[in-house]
């Protein structure tokens, strides 16, 4: 059990710093502005690295249902519920929806759940497409 921990403390580490820098040098290119704390527009940030990380997590259990090789429940637990887990944030594209709506940009809003549920679906199920054809 304590060793689990640690894969998933060890993998969230290393994936929250990637959804750190991925999110300041998508702002930089994309950008976001925030006025008093609400966000005006889409927040592409929060957006590209979940779909990213439903996209990985799908190739990950490919992988393992679809029994390319075998992972150990160490390195599963580093991948997915760790690395993964950091990666992606519901707690920030949950308050980005509220700040949205505090914001009154409801069409915004509609379009980012919208866009951030559909895809991370197809996302998800691409990569598990695609571990089963290998």
């Amino acid at each position: 059990m304590w060793k689990l921990a640690l894969c998933v403390f060890l993998g969230s580490g290393i994936g929250g710093v990637c959804r750190y820098l991925a999110s300041r040098y998508i702002e930089k290119f994309i950008g976001t502005i925030s006025v008093v704390g609400a966000v005006k527009v889409f927040p592409w940030p929060t957006l590209m690295v979940n779909i990213l990380g439903c996209f990985l997590i799908g190739l990950i259990y490919g992988v393992v249902d679809g029994n390319t090789f075998h992972l150990s429940e160490q390195a599963k637990a580093f991948l997915t519920a760790g690395f993964c887990g950091g990666l992606t944030t519901f707690s920030t594209f949950s308050n980005e929806n509220y700040l949205l709506f505090q914001s009154s940009e409801f069409f915004i809003l509609l379009i980012y759940v919208a866009v951030s549920i559909l895809l991370g679906f197809l996302a998800a199920y691409g990569g598990h497409a695609l571990m089963r054809a290998v």
